[in-house]
């Protein structure tokens, strides 16, 4: 009988993005006895976007033999015994089932008799096991990374497997994302319930219904186990299950039979956003290319279902067309005209201005927070300088972090000490990073956290030392006390931490992203995920001067670049610089690279693409006026990092990430974030109409409408809002698409009482012209409009700015900077020695707070309350990016380099 596929273990099989798609779903491996690799090319159109680079297959295959190593699979076991508050183990044993259901059965036997007869804990890896189901049939196995057998708490003679997986998934911002830990858990608990249905798990021995998973806790791929309950997963997966033996029930396809007339017949539900992970991504958008029914562009195009009917005259010219949101519009516009739409906002960035630094990155797939080389421009009052690119020759040591840290921090405080200087006596302005995408952004903010926590860590042992104590880490194991970061160091770290608490506010930007800026001014056309390219989105920038372009030509040629614009790599560029960065043996040590001049020409051609990317967008927003609203967004970030600088000044709290903030003062937070997300929602309704537009179209906002004047003398106008009404007081946000604030008049005061007052703009009460019609209102401004009959205008009720009675000025509140845990302006380097029951939350250092956590540490650790020595293990929040001295580290550029597999795409590692 020929093998019957079902897709092994992999997450994909339980829980899929496509599963939606009827396409996607009557191409399951069970029905056509093909790998879903292997099915797109049976249909003519290989996949290409699904390959592993080989850089992050060897980080897969290195995180993977770390969580069987002996140093790591001993502490794997006893934390998922100790999270199940089951007994702890006398011993642990390492077992390798060699992925074979026989050997397996055998090694399970063996561990569930040790479990029983002398209390130990077996970690198993590389198991085999029948999927579920499927027992019978001559199908793939589910292939656990590894499980753990552990004796019953209740019953001498029972005993516990407990399933588990390796994910080598990538800490952002120091967490990982959760969407990822909700699929390596699906993954788990297919294989807890391939395990539970198989009619070979020794007598006495049960499947618990929790898992564990294991992920990197730090950037040498050193494994910790996160255990959780897998009720609701293992739901998920039956429903998948059965929803797959129902679909290829139904199916009638024949083996042997053509699958191409078969997977066209199927219907598609495309996403340009979510459909580039399935293999048949290429097949299935080139369908719609070829279609000639107007309709399907706009599906192309990822035009949310529910606008379609709505939108469709955009594109045929002869259906009606109705509500459709102004930056929908815009994108079918553009896409119809070759020719980007401008949104109508002015500039309120400070992008390319004095103060910034550009700077582009080159990340490896091999190392979570790896770096082949980084780029870095400053901007100064005489323009844009040199750019200064620095390879790294070692992407994963500390050093390299450390070192690119450095190249930051010198250039930050070239730039405050410019700032400070043309302010003279005055509030100097901000500084910011301008990146070309959100990830070249978090993966600086991970290594500042990176160091941050290492930093962190030296001062308690430091204080340990002190005081003559061992340093140990939180575990209780030997550590090596690393070298203090240096004052450049703690500039950047401290800079990119303050963008990180920060990222909760929509004012503030301590790190600029030059692609949704482009994005706030210029609305591309084709699918609105490629406008998430920054190379992208230029293009269609500069085709305003150029002239039309392609949409479908333009989308194959940007993916087609062996470049990015951004910090991750293509999987030909990753390729190429990990080949001739470890050569066909691997990297030994931190030497040079396998071939010096390949990997340095390679890396630098990498990084001069990025950086011209980000220069090209700059060259396009400068043809752009600024707005009279920029001074306000500028002041906000000013005032901000006035509190930033005082913090690193006195190491006050400037190392603390988000996720470190104690609670107090996260809650002191909530009414400033609520603040800022008015001020910002009012700024933006003022100065970009094509938001504004989108508002008063948006049924759940209360306080804008669109209006239409129907009368010009007296002023009467046609108010589409049920909320605004007789005796409502107004102001007149937009004219025909043109943002008011920006017209001649307007003015912007210097912030006052906590407040940004905007002069010329016309606001004044509404009362009822015609009673028979109650949206019909004859408005009477203080500062008259010069309007005529049928002018489309969106306007807003006053009352949502202010409770002022003048119709003269328009107040928007100024939210607050963030000063919990900040100094005060009085503070000083001696104020806490000097009075610390008053500076204690203000100004106490870090040095001093840490040595104080040293010192409570070492009190729990006498008393028996921290690692090893009590049961269970207790959980350590901090997370910090420590090691063991000597314990063994994930190094994938020292191994033998190895070509992924051809049946495996991304999904199976991400």
């Amino acid at each position: 009988m020929a093998l019957q596929v079902v897709g092994g273990g992999s997450s994909a099989i339980a829980s899929s993005s496509h599963a939606a798609c009827a396409r996607f779903r009557g191409t399951d491996p069970l029905i056509t006895g093909l790998t879903r690799r292997s099915l797109a090319t049976a249909v003519g159109f290989d996949d290409a976007s699904g390959a592993i680079p080989q850089a992050r297959w060897m980080r897969a295959m290195t995180f993977e033999r770390l969580v069987r190593n002996e140093d790591f699979a001993g502490r794997i076991a006893t934390r998922t015994v100790g999270a199940l508050n089951l007994n702890r183990p006398k011993e642990v044993v390492t077992v390798d089932a060699h992925a074979n259901p026989d050997t397996t059965a055998k090694v399970l036997v063996a561990a569930h008799e040790r479990a029983v007869n002398e209390q130990s804990v077996t970690l198993v890896y590389q198991l085999a096991v029948p999927f579920v189901g499927f027992e019978e049939h001559d199908a793939t196995d589910v292939k656990p990374d590894f499980a753990v057998v552990a004796p019953s708490h209740d019953d001498p003679t029972a005993s516990w497997l407990v399933m588990g997986d390796a994910k080598d998934y990538e800490r952002v911002r120091s967490r990982i994302d959760d969407a990822r830990m909700l699929k390596g858990f699906l993954q788990v608990a297919v294989g807890a319930e391939s395990a539970r249905a198989w009619s070979r798990l020794p007598v006495g021995m049960s499947v618990h219904t929790f898992g564990v998973l294991a992920v990197p806790r730090n950037a040498f791929l050193q494994p910790e186990a996160i255990v959780e309950n897998l009720h609701d997963y293992a739901e998920e997966v039956n429903l998948r299950i059965d929803e797959r033996r129902r679909e290829a029930a139904q199916s009638g396809y024949a083996a042997g039979q053509d699958v191409k007339p078969y997977v066209e017949h199927l219907q598609a539900d495309f996403d340009p956003a979510s459909c580039p992970t399935c293999t048949l991504f290429t097949y299935c958008r080139d369908e719609l290319r070829r279609s000639t029914v107007a309709g399907d562009l706009l599906i192309e195009l990822g035009i949310a279902q529910r606008l379609r009917n709505a939108a469709l005259g955009l594109v045929d010219g002869v259906t009606d067309v109705g509500r459709v949101p102004a930056s929908t519009a815009a994108n079918i516009k553009a896409t119809l005209s070759g020719v980007a739409h401008n949104s109508g906002q002015l500039r309120i960035d400070q992008a390319g201005k004095p103060g910034t630094i550009n700077v582009v990155l080159a990340k490896s797939d091999a190392a979570a927070i790896g770096l082949h080389g980084i780029g870095v421009q400053r901007v100064t009052a005489s323009g844009r300088k040199d750019w200064q690119f620095t390879v790294f020759h070692d992407p994963q040591a500390s050093d390299t972090r450390r070192r690119a840290m450095r190249i930051i921090g010198k250039a930050l405080n070239s730039a405050i000490g410019e700032q400070q200087r043309a302010a003279g006596v005055g509030q100097p302005d901000s500084v910011h990073l301008v990146v070309p995408d959100q990830a070249t952004a978090d993966v600086l903010v991970t290594i500042a956290d990176n160091l941050a926590g290492v930093e962190l860590s030296r001062l308690r042992w430091k204080r340990d030392e002190h005081q003559g104590r061992p340093a140990l880490t939180y575990d209780g194991e030997p550590a090596t006390i690393p070298r203090a970061i240096t004052e450049g160091e703690r500039t950047a770290i401290a800079f990119l931490l303050e963008d990180d608490r920060s990222r909760g506010f929509s004012l503030r930007c301590p790190i600029i992203d030059a692609r949704e800026v482009l994005a706030r001014h210029f609305v591309a056309g084709g699918p609105a995920v490629n406008a998430g390219r920054l190379d992208y989105l230029v293009g269609w920038a500069e085709a305003q001067k150029s002239g039309p372009i392609d949409h479908r030509a333009f989308a194959d040629e940007i993916e087609d670049s062996v470049h990015t614009p951004g910090a991750r790599l293509t999987n030909s560029m990753s390729d190429a610089i990990h080949q001739s960065l470890v050569g066909k043996r691997g990297k030994s040590g931190s030497g040079e690279a396998a071939d010096p001049e390949m990997y340095e020409r390679l890396v630098l051609e990498e990084m001069q693409y990025k950086a011209r990317a980000i220069e090209r967008a700059l060259d396009a927003l400068e043809v752009i006026e600024p707005s009279t609203l920029r001074a306000a967004y500028r002041a906000v970030e000013s005032d901000a990092q006035e509190v930033w600088r005082r913090r690193l000044a006195l190491h006050a709290s400037d190392l603390v990430r988000f996720g470190r903030t104690y609670r107090p003062w996260r809650n002191s937070l909530v009414p400033m974030l609520e603040s800022d997300g008015k001020c910002a929602a009012q700024l933006l309704l003022l100065c970009n109409p094509q938001a504004a537009r989108d508002m008063a179209s948006d049924a759940g906002n209360r306080f804008v409408a669109s209006a239409t004047v129907v009368s010009a003398a007296p002023l009467v106008i046609d108010v589409e809002s049920r909320r605004i009404v007789d005796g409502s007081r107004i102001v007149m946000v937009t004219r025909n698409g043109i943002a008011c604030v920006e017209m001649t008049g307007a003015t912007l005061d210097p912030p006052s009482s906590g407040k940004f007052k905007i002069d010329g703009l016309s606001i004044g009460p509404l009362a009822t012209e015609d009673p028979d019609i109650p949206t019909r209102l004859r408005w009477t401004p203080q500062t008259t409009p010069q309007l005529e009959l049928g002018d489309s205008l969106v306007v807003a009720d006053f009352a949502w700015f202010d409770k002022l009675t003048g119709n003269r000025k328009l107040p928007v509140c100024k939210p607050k900077s963030d000063t919990t845990s900040a100094p005060t302006p009085v503070c000083r380097f001696d104020s806490y020695e000097s009075d610390p029951s008053t500076h204690r939350w203000c100004c106490r250092s870090h040095e001093i707070s840490e040595a104080e956590f040293s010192d409570l540490l070492a009190e729990r650790r006498a008393r028996g309350e921290l690692n090893p020595e009590t049961w269970p293990p207790v959980r350590d929040d901090d997370a910090f990016e420590v090691a063991a001295s000597g314990a063994s580290e994930g190094n994938a550029f020292a191994a033998v380099p190895e070509t992924p597999p051809a049946h495996k795409t991304m999904d199976d590692v991400e």
